[in-house]
Parts: structure tokens; C-alpha cells; sequence
């Protein structure tokens, strides 16, 4: 039988924050890009599934937002354990408007077989995340780990969670760009509406769906 691992020393949970703070505001700088960039070019090209995954960035904004909050508490249990929670519900009722969004969208667009635009800007903002996303994710979970945060994982989950979308969209936009499938991106947002909701349930639950399964 393994025993559980040993509690870090006050050093080593210091460097701990200090390292999870770093990533947290790393995090919501590059949030802030994406969702930009993503919401210009969805914009521009008539996009629903761009649009949905720039709203994405704007809620993983409020979980590193809630993540930093976290990281400040860390010496007042109670304080903290107050803010997990309502960070949580708060991030979770986000996800569920968002999937409603992207649903509505794309059904519209489907009935009305409105085509978005090939979007160069798009495939590069999903093209970059999908490659930083998986790192800063991977990053966060070494984090809260040695924190044993939960909120610290939901924050680790929100970055695999956008490197997810990431590949979908791409997906929808280089068909949408190279094969003139019109189709291809209302349906990719309706792939990730599901997605985005069922998190959202899970979070509202205050299920952890952050472990490392």
C-alpha cells in the first residue's frame, strides 16, 4: 500500500504559490489575446463556432481570475474554501449560457445555411493554443498538486478544457476553409456545445471532475 504523499515544507509551498501565481497571470494574458482575437474573427467571418470559443477565453479569464484569488487566501482556510465555492458556481453558470449560445447559433446558422468566412486569423489563434495550452495545463495540475487544491485542478482542467475546443475548431475552420464545407462550423460548435454544458452541470454540482482520470 503507497503511502499518501508528505505535506510540503513552508519553502516549498511558498515556491509552490509563487509558481502558481506566475501561471495564473501568464494565463490571463494569453486568455485575453485569444479571446480577443478570437471574438475579431468571429466577428469578421461570421463565425459561431469563433465566437463561442473567444467567449470560452473571456469565462477561463474568471477561473484564473479565481484561481490567483485562491493562491492569495492560502494561509485563511475559511476565506478560501468560501471563494472555491463561489468561484465555482459562478464559472459553472457561465459554461451553461455559453453552451446555450453556441447552440442557438449554430442551429441558426444551420437553418439558414449562412456560411462563415475562411478565417486565416481564426486557424492561427486555434493553431497556437493548441500547442500552449496542453503546457500551461500540465503546469497548473504539478501545482495543485502539491497545493491538494481543488480549485487549483478545476483551473488545470479549464486549460486541457480549451485545448480540447481548440482541435474542434480548427477541425471545423480548415474544412470550412479548404473543402468549402459551410456546415463545418455551426456543426464543430455544436460538438462543443455539449461539451461546455456538461462541464458547467458537473461544476454547478460541485462534482471533481479535475482528477487526474
Amino acid at each position: 500500500m503507497l503511502s499518501p504523499d508528505p505535506l510540503p515544507t513552508p519553502h516549498a509551498r511558498e515556491a509552490l504559490l509563487r509558481r502558481g501565481r506566475w501561471l495564473a497571470l501568464v494565463s490571463l494574458g494569453y486568455m485575453t489575446l485569444e479571446g480577443g482575437a478570437s471574438l475579431v474573427a468571429g466577428a469578421l467571418a461570421g463565425s459561431v463556432a469563433l465566437v463561442g470559443f473567444g467567449l470560452d477565453s473571456m469565462i477561463e479569464l474568471a477561473s484564473n481570475a479565481a484561481a490567483l484569488h485562491r493562491l492569495g487566501a492560502d494561509s485563511q482556510v475559511e476565506r478560501r474554501a468560501r471563494a472555491e465555492r463561489r468561484a465555482q458556481r459562478v464559472i459553472a453558470a457561465s459554461f451553461v449560457a455559453l453552451a446555450l449560445y453556441v447552440t442557438g447559433g449554430a442551429l441558426r446558422s444551420l437553418w439558414r445555411r449562412e456560411a462563415a468566412a475562411p478565417s486565416t486569423l481564426g486557424l492561427i489563434v486555434a493553431g497556437t493554443s493548441i500547442m500552449i495550452m496542453p503546457l500551461l495545463a500540465r503546469a497548473k495540475r504539478r501545482v495543485a498538486a502539491g497545493l491538494d487544491s481543488r480549485a487549483l485542478r478545476a483551473d488545470a482542467r479549464q486549460a486541457d478544457f480549451c485545448a480540447y475546443l481548440s482541435s474542434i475548431l480548427l477541425g471545423g475552420l480548415a474544412l470550412n476553409a479548404w473543402l468549402g464545407w459551410w456546415w463545418a462550423d455551426p456543426a464543430a460548435a455544436l460538438v462543443m456545445a455539449p461539451i461546455i454544458a456538461r462541464e458547467g452541470i458537473r461544476g454547478w454540482r460541485g462534482d471533481d471532475c479535475c482528477d487526474a482520470s
